[in-house]
């Protein structure tokens, strides 16, 4: 699944254009490593998002095409 689509269905960035705009501006790292929009997530990753000076991580659990609310935690865990 594409780095933009998880943000946007795990609930870690609200819109799917946002999470599109902030891998464009370089803020969404995975395994430490600037990745473009199209980047396939996969189990495991390390997901790094920089909101001006503060940063979030979270460990992707598991990938869904859709998910509902109560769910879309289950995806990632913060670290």
């Amino acid at each position: 699944m594409r780095i933009d689509k998880f943000l946007k269905v795990s609930r870690l960035i609200k819109r799917r254009t946002v999470a599109n705009e902030a891998c464009d501006a370089g803020r969404i790292l995975v395994n430490d490593k600037v990745v473009k929009a199209s980047y396939d997530v996969k189990e495991g990753d390390i997901i790094e998002i920089r909101f001006g000076q503060k940063a979030v991580k979270a460990e992707v659990l598991s990938i869904a095409e859709t998910t509902k609310k109560d769910e879309a935690k289950e995806l990632f865990r913060f670290i």
